[in-house]
């Protein structure tokens, strides 16, 4: 079950985390920190989260991918069901 909600509602992420950029799919969000790191969460029926399935999620989860390929997220935009992430290596 993942939560849809209409208003806005506070999350908890690492207290050190430093937020740069946020954006707002249909059903999904999305934050990159000062760090260059990618967090997403919400429905991921189609992989619009990154993590390699099609998992929801109700958590903030750090896109593990990006940190494995050495690879720093600048920016991201959500789709109604995508995410495009402009990174650097």
């Amino acid at each position: 079950f993942i939560s849809i909600q209409a208003f806005p509602a506070l999350l908890d992420l690492p207290q050190d985390l430093e937020i740069s950029g946020v954006s707002c799919g249909s059903r999904h969000t999305a934050v990159v920190t000062r760090g260059g790191e990618l967090y997403t969460w919400g429905w991921g029926k189609y992989g619009q989260l990154g993590h390699g399935d099609s998992a929801s999620s109700d958590q903030a989860r750090r896109v593990e991918h990006l940190v494995a390929e050495g690879l720093q997220a600048e920016e991201v935009v959500c789709g109604p069901w995508t995410t495009y992430v402009h990174v650097l290596e």
